[in-house]
């Protein structure tokens, strides 16, 4: 069995879940969902980043310690992947000793072997960002807004010598096109990494930051951000133990395009090159949701809840929405209307309606049990031609990670199976007397029941309440691996039909 390990983005504690967190966390389990339907042993990791100045300032406003801040924030993050049905395996957060342990080592090992030193530095702060300027940063002449106030200032600091890897890493990436997708942010690495890149600084004195993991080797310090949360990557699979070879090196890193340059794409290969540890064998970076062509932030008063949507319309069609929306590595509209309009045609319409067909026709004309298919005419090698073309190339853009595409193929099979209905329509021929028309009949409700069970079975990785729901309305159980099931033509002849059932209820209008 093959091991795939893939995480999230830890998330900040000083901040609440909004609809990029959800949209990752749900892209993420998406993809470890279809690995183990796959037959992969997957390990799935998320967290919560808990260190820093700003977590520490908000405590302070509130009268309360850092670690009361930040253990509200791993409930409300941790709520949110129970509320999206996430499948993750661990959660890490970076206040835990297995956390610290392996960080402080890391520290400890890079400072004996020269590759960190300490140093005088002066130049400009952003509080806001907690992190040293440069001139270059500023654009036209100004700090961008995003750095909010900047100081210029003068201490004593420790810097990790990020520089002398940078030819290294730019023929890592070149040599290896697939270590980020889409393959067109490499090219954004790469025009980073143009210009000589300093080295990193790793440390924050403790006068002025006291909450964060303290240098082994100087306790006047603590180590900033980028030395703690990248970690967490390892330290939460046993980096320093046996158990670590099992899981390194992870497939898949899943982040935001905004934490691709430098972090994830500089600071973290170079961290991971200088202790001897395997590259990761992927970035899988994602774009932003937006609203009107601009970037969903609290500073425009654009943010959408996503659990709002969630207890409104449930975890699958919120999952549905965002998997089938954004084609991964691009940005994305989001609005009510879009989502309204995907909820209303493609999950009640399309799927809900179907069920509601199999569900009232079948028992009405057909019995308890669904009956035996006994006709294979132009319209059932038809939809049995469009289901073979629709799994194979389904399994395939799964794949490739193209799960907005599968989804759209997915559904236009469901359509066609409406189209079969139209076509067959069976409630004419529950009127006639004649024996054929009642065994196309028979055929034709089955067989609908069918191609709806198999349509459902690619749905899983993205809506798996849904497809354990239609299973067992359709009297469907199987211990199959999932590609047995959904190739199975003949799996639910003599199942019992379960209730008539609603599955995407329509919003009520209110008065």
């Amino acid at each position: 069995m093959k091991s795939f390990y893939i995480t999230t983005a830890i998330d900040y504690a000083n901040g609440d879940p909004h609809l990029g967190h959800a949209y990752e966390k749900v892209l993420t389990d998406v993809l470890a969902r279809f690995r183990r339907l796959m037959g992969d042993r997957v390990h799935f990791l998320t967290g919560l980043d808990e260190h820093g100045q700003k977590v520490q300032q908000s405590a302070r406003k509130r009268g309360i310690e850092p670690i009361e801040l930040c253990n509200e924030a791993a409930d409300a993050f941790q709520g949110l992947c129970r509320r999206l049905n996430v499948s993750n395996d661990d959660f890490i957060r970076t206040t835990e000793e297995r956390h610290k342990q392996v960080v402080r080592s890391i520290l400890q090992d890079l400072f004996d072997r020269g590759e960190i030193y300490l140093s005088e530095y002066k130049g400009y702060y952003s509080a806001r960002a907690e992190q040293f300027l440069q001139e270059k940063d500023k654009v036209d002449g100004a700090w961008p807004e995003i750095y909010g106030e900047v100081v210029e200032i003068s201490e004593s600091n420790y810097f990790f010598r990020l520089g002398k890897y940078q030819d290294w890493l730019i023929e890592h990436i070149k040599s290896h096109p697939d270590f980020i997708f889409p393959r067109f942010r490499a090219k954004q690495v790469l025009e980073f990494l143009k210009e000589p890149i300093n080295d990193l600084c790793i440390s924050r004195p403790k006068e002025r930051l006291e909450w964060g993991i303290s240098l082994p080797f100087d306790e006047n310090y603590v180590t900033y951000v980028w030395f703690d949360a990248l970690v967490n990557y390892i330290s939460a699979v046993g980096y320093g133990t046996a158990e670590f070879e099992k899981r390194w090196p992870v497939d898949y890193h899943v982040i935001g395009k905004d934490i691709l340059v430098p972090p994830h794409a500089v600071y973290w290969p170079i961290m991971l090159k200088a202790i001897g540890v395997e590259m990761p064998k992927g970035l899988l970076v994602h774009g932003w949701w937006l609203t009107s062509g601009q970037k969903m932030s609290k500073s425009t008063g654009e943010v959408v809840d996503p659990l709002n949507l969630v207890d409104q319309f449930g975890a699958d069609a919120f999952r549905y929405f965002v998997t089938r929306e954004m084609n991964v590595g691009q940005d994305s509209e989001f609005s009510v209307e879009l989502y309204m309009s995907r909820y209303n045609s493609d999950l009640a319409n399309d799927l809900g309606n179907l069920l509601n067909r199999v569900l009232t026709m079948t028992p009405r004309y057909c019995g308890e049990t669904f009956p035996p298919m006994s006709i294979s005419e132009d319209p059932e090698t038809e939809l049995e031609a469009v289901w073979q073309d629709t799994e194979t190339r389904v399994v395939e853009l799964y794949e490739e990670l193209q799960f907005h595409k599968g989804l759209e193929l997915a559904f236009n099979f469901i359509r066609s199976i409406n189209r079969y209905a139209e076509q067959r329509s069976p409630w004419k021929l529950a009127k006639s007397e004649d024996a054929r028309d009642r065994e196309i009949m028979e055929t034709a409700l089955t067989l609908m029941a069918e191609a709806l069970r198999r349509a459902v079975g690619l749905l899983e990785p993205v809506m798996p309440d849904t497809t354990a729901r239609v299973y067992e309305l359709l009297g469907y159980k199987s211990e199959a691996a999932w590609r047995d099931r959904i190739k199975a033509s003949q799996a639910l002849v003599g199942s019992k039909i379960g209730e008539k059932t609603i599955l995407f209820p329509r919003p009520q209008k209110e008065d």
